[in-house]
C-alpha cells in the first residue's frame, strides 16, 4: 500500500511539474514576443507594459478565489479547468488583431490560470505526508523557473521562424493535448471526501484572512515577485532596446538567471530540513539580504557581463527565499484552509506581475533609462529583508506544531 501511494504521489508531482513548465512558457512567451508585438500594433513602452501586466490583473484576483474553489471542489477538478481555460486563451492570443483584443485575451487568459498555483500546492499538501511535504513543496516550485529557462529556448526559435502568432497557437495546442494525459492517468478525477465529508468541506476563511502570519508572507512574497516579475517582462526589451542584441543571439543567455533559480528552489527544501530547521526564518531573511545586495550589484554595473553575473546571482537568492516562504508555509496551515491561506500569499507574488511590469514601462518612459527601474527593484528586495525580520520564531513554531499534530 505504502509503495503504491508512492507511485502515486510521485505522478502526481511530475504531472504537475510538468504543467507548471507549460504554464510558464505560455505566459512568458508574451514578454519574449513584447518587443515583435509592439511593432506590429505601434506601441510605446506604457502600451507594452499594460500588454504584460494585462493577465497579472486576473491572475493576481483570481488567486484567492483559486484557493476556494480548490478546497471547495477539489484540486483536480480545479486544476483541469485550469489548464483548460489558459490553452484557449493562449491560442486566441496569436489571433488578437487590436490592442483592446491583445487586453481582453490576457485577462481572461489570467482568469483561466489563476486557479492553477493554488490548486496544485494543495494537492501537493494532499499527496505528500506533512514530513516530506516542505521539500515536495520547494521541488515543485523550482518548475515555475525550469519554465522560464525553457520558455525562450523553444519560443524565441519559433518566434524567429514562424512569427509570434504561430508560438501562441502551438502552445495553446500543447496544453490541451496535456489536460487529456492528466485526466487519463490520474482517474477517477473526482475525489471521494468531497462526497462524504460536506461539513469538513466548509472554507474556515477566518483562519486564514486573519492570521497575521500569512499576510507577513503575503508581503515578502510580493517584494520578491516585483525582481523577477519585472526583470522577466523588460529584461528581453532592455537586451533588444538599450543593449542592441538581436534575439536569436542571447536565446541562449535568457535562461541563465531562471536555471539559477531553478537550482535554488531544489536545494531551499533540502537547506531548510537539514540545516535550518527551527531556524527557517534566517534561510529566508539571509536570501532576501543578499538578494538586494546583487541587485544593487546589477543596478551599478556598466557592462553586459556584469549585468548578467548579478541577475544570476539574484535570481538564485531570490529563489531560495520564495522557495522557502512556501516551504514553510506549507508547515504552518491545516489542509482543510491550505488552499485559500496559499492563495493570499500567492496573491501577492501575481499582484507583482501586474504592478512591476506597468511601474517599469512608466519609470523607463519618464526617465529615459533602465537605471531608474533596476534602483527600483533594489527597494523591493530590501522591503522583503525588512519584512522577513518581523516573523515572530516562536509563533512559527507553535503553528508547525499545532499541523503537525492535525496530521498524526
Amino acid at each position: 500500500m505504502e509503495n503504491t501511494n508512492q507511485k502515486r504521489s510521485k505522478s502526481v508531482f511530475t504531472l504537475l511539474y510538468v504543467a507548471f513548465i507549460i504554464c510558464f512558457i505560455d505566459r512568458s512567451a508574451i514578454n519574449i514576443a513584447l518587443s515583435y508585438i509592439g511593432n506590429d500594433f505601434n506601441l510605446n513602452a506604457t502600451e507594452l507594459g499594460f500588454v504584460s501586466s494585462a493577465f497579472f490583473f486576473s491572475y493576481a484576483l483570481m488567486q484567492i478565489p483559486g484557493g476556494w474553489l480548490a478546497d471547495k471542489f477539489g484540486s483536480k477538478i480545479t486544476v483541469i479547468t485550469a489548464i483548460l481555460m489558459w490553452s484557449i486563451f493562449t491560442m486566441m492570443t496569436g489571433f488578437a488583431w487590436s490592442l483592446v483584443s491583445l487586453l481582453v485575451i490576457r485577462v481572461l487568459f489570467g482568469i483561466g490560470e489563476g486557479a492553477y498555483p493554488s490548486a496544485s500546492l494543495k494537492q501537493i499538501s494532499e499527496e505528500f505526508s506533512y514530513q516530506t511535504r516542505s521539500e515536495a513543496t520547494s521541488a515543485i516550485i523550482s518548475s515555475n523557473y525550469a519554465g522560464a529557462a525553457i520558455a525562450p529556448v523553444i519560443i524565441a526559435p519559433i518566434i524567429a521562424t514562424l512569427g509570434w502568432r504561430s508560438a501562441f497557437h502551438l502552445m495553446g495546442i500543447l496544453g490541451l493535448v496535456f489536460v487529456i494525459a492528466y485526466i487519463l492517468i490520474l482517474r477517477p478525477i473526482r475525489q471521494k471526501k468531497l462526497k462524504a465529508d460536506g461539513d469538513k468541506n466548509r472554507i474556515d476563511w477566518k483562519s486564514s484572512v486573519a492570521n497575521p502570519v500569512v499576510w507577513q508572507f503575503f508581503l515578502v512574497v510580493l517584494g520578491l515577485s516585483i525582481i523577477t516579475k519585472g526583470l522577466d517582462s523588460w529584461m528581453p526589451t532592455y537586451l533588444l532596446r538599450a543593449r542592441h542584441i538581436n534575439l536569436a543571439g542571447i536565446a541562449w543567455l535568457v535562461p541563465l538567471p531562471s536555471i539559477s533559480a531553478g537550482i535554488a528552489a531544489l536545494l531551499c527544501g533540502y537547506l531548510m530540513v537539514h540545516f535550518f530547521k527551527d531556524k527557517e526564518k534566517w534561510l529566508i531573511a539571509l536570501s532576501c539580504l543578499l538578494a538586494t545586495i546583487f541587485m544593487f550589484g546589477m543596478y551599478k554595473s556598466v557592462s553586459l557581463t556584469n549585468v548578467i553575473i548579478f541577475e544570476v546571482l539574484t535570481y538564485f537568492f531570490k529563489g531560495l527565499a520564495f522557495s522557502g516562504c512556501f516551504a514553510l508555509f506549507a508547515q504552518l496551515v491545516t489542509k482543510r484552509s491550505y488552499g485559500s491561506s496559499v492563495g493570499i500569499v500567492n496573491f501577492g507574488g501575481q499582484l507583482a506581475g501586474f504592478l512591476a511590469p506597468i511601474i517599469i514601462g512608466m519609470i523607463v518612459e519618464h526617465f529615459g533609462s533602465y537605471n531608474s527601474a533596476f534602483l527600483f527593484l533594489v527597494i523591493s528586495a530590501a522591503f522583503s529583508f525588512v519584512i522577513s525580520l518581523t516573523f515572530n520564531a516562536t509563533e512559527l513554531k507553535e503553528n508547525q506544531q499545532k499541523v503537525a499534530n492535525e496530521n498524526e
